[in-house]
């Protein structure tokens, strides 16, 4: 009986782990708001990371550039800032077509997601 209530413990560690990482995201009306400055630049070969939007939370898991955009601050687990300029940024997003095509290109910027 022990045994298979550790196995449990463990499967709904494993699982809610995963979803502590997923990349729900808010996008917030003030810099002072935000947890990241992010901007958004023209060409996949500027970004530190490229983005693709998910339509569903369940979509948006591990740090992989997979974002679901929710409605509401308490829902995401990072609130980010889009602003004006590249020099105002602490990372260089750009949203990509296809999923597949969402990476990490600058990997020491990989921390500012978890």
């Amino acid at each position: 009986m022990r045994n298979s209530f550790t196995l449990l413990f463990l499967f709904f560690l494993l699982l809610f782990s995963n979803a502590a990482n997923a990349q729900k995201v808010f996008s917030t009306d003030y810099a002072s708001q935000a947890d990241i400055n992010v901007f958004v630049v023209d060409y996949a070969s500027q970004a530190d990371l490229c983005v693709y939007k998910v339509k569903y939370d369940s979509q948006a898991t591990g740090n992989q550039g997979l974002w679901s955009f929710v409605k509401y601050a308490s829902q995401a687990d990072k609130k980010i800032y889009f602003v004006d300029y590249a020099s105002q940024a602490d990372l260089l997003i750009f949203f990509v077509d296809y999923q597949s095509q969402s990476e990490w290109r600058n990997n020491s910027k990989k921390q500012l997601m978890y």
